[in-house]
């Protein structure tokens, strides 16, 4: 299969695309720099002459390309994955929350995301949206880079001398390689509708509870963690009962630490 992957420059998408060639898939990838993804021509033009089975999109970009191409991906009868995000459902009403829940963001990206969503929705009804939550993992040198909780909680400890994690919050998040496989079984499977991907579902870590397992995991030895109760949000991302695709839990990655 060959799998069109937008982001390829960001924190996720290397992922997926690593996982996609370790399942004998071919990825392409989009350029930004030969095709502007606001250049409705020149991306039909791109479309046409790759000729991709499948379409994960992770890139940022506007709603109007997101609706492009899951219109290309419903016209030519090939599979459209998009991610979203957690960030969809503001923290009141609280969590967690369930695949078909009003979306309530108040923050711009949470509300860009909303706009995303009712594109594809809209261009194309079979599409997959995969919301998901915080990723998490580090390069091979040890080192968290990009949109990623560890290097916000190194930025944190760096900057502050300590990280400050609410036990009051249970967020939605995952590592990244767990998501990514998981994105690559919504595109395999051609799932469709609205995904919930959470590997704190089950496992129910607050975030106090979840930093103190990542500085075991990722050793973090240096992180001084000091517990609050000021945030208070059930972020959990409740998986539909009929979903085809399942994230592996965070306590099957921790254990018992």
């Amino acid at each position: 299969m060959r799998i069109l992957i937008t982001g390829l420059n960001g924190s996720l998408a290397p992922h997926l695309a690593r996982v996609a060639r370790a399942h004998a898939h071919e990825v392409i990838g989009w350029d930004r720099g030969a095709v502007s993804p606001d250049d409705a021509a020149a991306g039909d033009t791109f479309l046409h002459n790759t000729q991709p089975d499948a379409i994960a999109h992770l890139g940022f970009g506007s709603e109007d390309w997101a609706a492009r191409l899951a219109s290309w991906a419903a016209a030519n009868d090939r599979a459209f994955v998009f991610t979203s995000t957690a960030m969809v459902f503001d923290h009141l009403p609280d969590g967690p929350h369930r695949v078909n829940d009003e979306r309530t963001a108040k923050d711009d990206y949470g509300r860009y995301k909303i706009r995303c969503e009712d594109a594809i929705r809209a261009a194309n009804p079979a599409a997959c949206i995969a919301r998901i939550g915080w990723q998490i993992d580090v390069d091979d040198d040890g080192h968290a880079r990009g949109n990623n909780m560890l290097a916000a909680l190194d930025q944190q400890q760096a900057s502050d001398g300590r990280i400050r994690a609410s036990t009051a919050w249970r967020p939605a998040c995952s590592l990244m390689s767990d998501t990514a496989l998981a994105l690559l079984q919504l595109i395999e499977q051609r799932g469709e509708g609205v995904v919930h991907l959470d590997s704190n579902e089950d496992s129910a870590l607050n975030f106090y509870e979840l930093v103190a397992s990542l500085k075991v995991r990722f050793a973090r030895a240096s992180w001084i963690i000091e517990p609050h109760a000021e945030y208070v949000h059930d972020q959990r991302l409740i998986a539909s009962e009929c979903s085809a695709v399942r994230i592996a839990p965070l306590s099957a990655r921790f254990g018992s630490q």
